[in-house]
């Protein structure tokens, strides 16, 4: 039995899985196993890809502290976090099927060809059986589709593109955080009741898949609701200084200026702006806004006071709990053992990454084995709750969580460096989703599951 003083109220469905994938190479085959990287001793290994380095290593960095915490309350140390609060009841704190969890790490770089690089080193080096992390869709993309070929499973970390479950969705890959279509639903009627609907907009985007659904997202539901988009500028995704793209902006007609940027790069550009006095401008008549449709409290730290007032959505907060009761239980729970950890509340990229490893371990309790599509079966039509983001679905048909999104805006006064944010709205789930077929979503096909070998 567990060490751990559980309090779990049961939700579980599964659906049927699919079917067995293509063959690997030999030097990639487990022996004797019939898939991938099996297990054969006492341990079993997940890899953790993170970006150590450039534009999104804050993100980074916090996902490996989550990484580390979920490996051990998996192994029964510490105080079991989610693990009491999880509606499913397969995980005990006794590894996964009782193989202790050991875990390597790489460094995506925030490059798509660095992050398959160091996956695949994970994969046919270190044995890793379950691959996760990131925090951009390019690299999101590009290490979901090597799982596939490999034969692992893929639990995305913080990736926001509707590409990940859209076009370039894949059986062996999983995704619990939102994107951009959801960000875009919940945005756009609070930014049409805060702003007006006579609104003419600027985006500026940063060069890759995430910046260019995010902008479709954002264009679409905020025209929808009566807004006009004057112009679309993109930008390089390694740019640190904006003051050339943010010039032009007063001078366009445009009264709201929307940065589809994301960690350092949105740090970076919120700042320029500000410098530029967009903040205190008028144009057309009403007060210029900037919204920022993804951030996190990280960015808000990084961006200081500039981050007051601006209005973006989150996947999830660590004040949910205490803020609007029962429904997001489990957020609590995490926060404690993430603060007496390291000091300081968790990030949205801390909490999906944690949950993605819980969610990984349980699917292989309740399948019974680590072959991936048996672990597809599992997770495929998958329902929960108890892991802070209220009852959640990972749905069959693309692999996709649906669950509530947040709307927050930064605080005018925030009492310390780590409260930067408020809970403006919680979008209800039947609010944000939408059909597979979506066109924002169109062209992609999970395709069978493949176990490697």
């Amino acid at each position: 039995m567990s060490r751990f003083n559980l309090t779990r109220r049961g939700l579980i469905k599964t659906s049927a899985g699919a079917a067995a994938g293509l063959s690997l190479p030999t030097y990639l085959r487990a022996q004797d196993s019939g898939f991938t990287n099996a297990p054969t001793g006492d341990t079993v290994t997940l890899g953790f890809n993170v970006p150590q380095s450039g534009p999104y290593a804050d993100e980074g960095a916090d996902e490996l502290r989550a990484f580390e915490l979920a490996v051990e309350h998996l192994n029964g140390e510490g105080d079991g976090g989610m693990l009491q609060t999880f509606s499913s009841q397969a995980l005990e704190g006794t590894g996964i099927l009782g193989k202790r969890v050991e875990f390597v790490t790489g460094d995506t770089q925030t490059k798509s060809d660095a992050a398959r690089a160091s996956a695949r080193s994970m994969i046919e080096k270190d044995g890793a059986i379950m691959v996760s992390g990131g925090s951009s869709s390019g690299v999101a993309v590009a290490v979901q589709a090597l799982c596939q070929e490999a034969g692992i499973i893929f639990m995305a970390g913080l990736t926001h593109s509707n590409d990940t479950t859209g076009k370039d969705r894949k059986a062996n890959g999983f995704r619990h955080f939102f994107n951009s279509y959801m960000s875009g639903a919940a945005l756009a009627p609070i930014l049409i009741d805060q702003y007006g609907a006579d609104r003419k907009a600027y985006h500026l985007t940063a060069d890759y898949n995430w910046g260019y659904t995010t902008e479709e997202a954002m264009v679409s539901s905020t025209e929808a609701l009566g807004w006009e988009t004057v112009n679309s500028v993109k930008t390089p995704l390694t740019q640190t200084d904006f003051s050339s793209y943010i010039a032009p902006v007063l001078n366009s007609g445009a009264d709201v200026l929307v940065l589809n940027h994301y960690g350092g790069n949105m740090v970076n550009s919120l700042t320029n702006a500000v410098q530029f006095g967009l903040r205190e401008a008028e144009a057309n008549g009403k007060q210029f806004e900037i919204v920022v449709p993804l951030y996190s409290e990280l960015m808000a730290r990084g961006a200081g006071e500039n981050i007051a007032g601006i209005l973006g959505s989150q996947n999830w907060d660590w004040k949910l709990e205490n803020q609007l009761g029962e429904r997001y239980i489990g957020t609590n729970a995490f926060v404690q053992s993430f603060g007496e950890k390291y000091g300081f509340p968790p990030s949205q990229a801390a909490h999906t990454c944690y949950v993605q490893t819980l969610l990984y371990a349980d699917a292989v309790a309740r399948a019974g084995s680590f072959q991936p599509c048996a672990v597809v079966e599992a997770l495929e039509g998958f329902e929960f709750d108890g892991l802070g983001n209220g009852p959640t679905l990972y749905r069959a048909e693309d692999h996709q969580c649906f669950k509530d999104v947040v709307v927050v805006r930064g605080k005018e006064n925030p009492e310390n460096e780590f409260d930067l944010v408020e809970i403006v709205e919680v979008t209800p789930t039947d609010q944000v989703t939408y059909e597979p077929d979506h066109p924002q979503f169109a062209g992609g096909s999970l395709g069978s599951c493949n176990n490697g070998a």
